[in-house]
């Protein structure tokens, strides 16, 4: 695919599927928002399956001929293997890396494509501390942070907080482009919160081992109240296990599995609490869209960007990672967030408009630097020297 004549920027974005995950909706909706603004945006799927690919019929993008064998449990060596073809064939002035998952992949570009690969640009989604780790573990967590440094133009965390977190090699290329969770459009008026009746719980997310919702159900069959209800929204490998966990704890028919659905945001206002039991997190798009919808939020605490997101507790009530203390906070949730006025204009630095512009404003720092030769240190040269 040439370029156009006008010889305008050309960032490619890569993902593995359509699957469903806060950093693959983020991304869509950026490459969407770019393209619909005239700039030159084009995607690359590893394959062309996924709950969101509905959902996102109108993006146009490129995949590579499949395997006999479906790569699914291998995606991340199938975009490593399929990705540079479509670099040297696209020809992009930048590479965007959508979040912290696909960074394996960067490091594999700048070794495998030397200095024929373009400048990166790597969206930090996740939370860089990981004090969820052991000791050990965190230990060769920083490790692989330092290899990273190595390939990325930019690094860019979704909020102030964060910027403590980043290794020093990280930080003297790091910017803060908030997660553009939202649009504009859904930063609405206060709603008129409901003052009696069982209160309606919601929570969303892949049903992975770093949301840990075997904590949240235990914590809500301790506390939950004639008539209330919790809908969990999404899928993923632990849901069998899940569901047999709510019948065992005696609430299966107080929560409900709704698996994915397409347009989870905009039933948030169906509910009055969301809940969250993440072991790590960056800054959840879920806790964005659910402040935005008007819901009160009691979540673990995952990190340094949720604890931005909800004020240090004033938007919402953060316990740590305990099931007593969880299963109080679900007890005591109100119906509501409250200082609305306030809660909605610190939402403002989180919606789509303002970040896909300051995205775009980073590619074309990172494909002047990439003329002029200005490039981080590859992991090839620093082995070298």
């Amino acid at each position: 695919m040439p370029k156009d004549s006008s010889g305008g920027l050309r960032v490619l974005t890569f993902l593995h599927s359509f699957a469903p995950g806060g950093v693959e909706r983020v991304a869509l909706r950026l490459v969407r928002h770019w393209r619909a603004n005239g700039m030159d945006a084009p995607l690359f799927l590893g394959r062309e399956t996924g709950a969101m690919r509905d959902e996102f019929a109108d993006i146009a993008y490129e995949v590579p001929r499949q395997p006999r064998v479906s790569q699914a449990s291998w995606e991340t060596l199938w975009m490593i293997l399929m990705l540079p073809a479509a670099i040297r064939r696209l020809r992009p002035d930048v590479l965007f890396v959508a979040g912290s998952t696909y960074t394996i992949v960067a490091v594999a570009m700048t070794l495998l494509l030397g200095r024929k690969c373009p400048p990166i640009v790597v969206k930090v989604s996740n939370d860089l501390a990981r004090r969820d780790l052991n000791p050990l573990g965190r230990f060769f967590w920083r490790a692989w942070l330092h290899i990273q440094a190595r390939c990325a133009h930019s690094w860019v965390v979704m909020d102030e907080s964060m910027v403590p977190e980043l290794p020093p090699v990280m930080a003297r290329r790091g910017h803060v482009v908030h997660d553009p969770a939202i649009s504009a459009a859904q930063l609405l008026p206060p709603r008129d919160p409901r003052s009696t009746g069982p209160r309606r719980f919601v929570a969303v997310g892949r049903l992975v081992a770093q949301k840990h919702f075997a904590l949240m159900l235990r914590a809500f069959a301790r506390a939950v109240q004639p008539g209330e209800t919790l809908t969990i929204f999404g899928d993923g490998p632990e849901r069998a296990a899940l569901e047999a966990q709510a019948a065992t704890l005696g609430i299966a028919d107080r929560v409900r599995f709704a698996g994915h659905v397409a347009d989870a945001p905009a039933r948030l206002g169906d509910y009055d609490v969301l809940l969250m039991s993440s072991r790590y997190e960056g800054v959840p798009a879920v806790v964005i869209e659910a402040l935005a919808a008007g819901l009160a939020v009691v979540s673990t605490d995952c990190g340094a960007g949720l604890r931005s997101l909800l004020g240090q507790g004033r938007f919402g009530t953060i316990v740590p990672q305990n099931e007593v203390l969880l299963a109080e906070a679900i007890r005591t949730a109100p119906l509501a967030s409250p200082e609305r006025e306030t809660l909605l204009e610190s939402l403002r630095r989180f919606t789509l408009e303002r970040s896909a512009q300051a995205y775009w404003a980073l590619f074309e720092g990172a494909a002047a630097a990439g003329r002029t030769g200005d490039r981080p240190v590859r992991l090839e040269q620093e082995a070298s020297a």
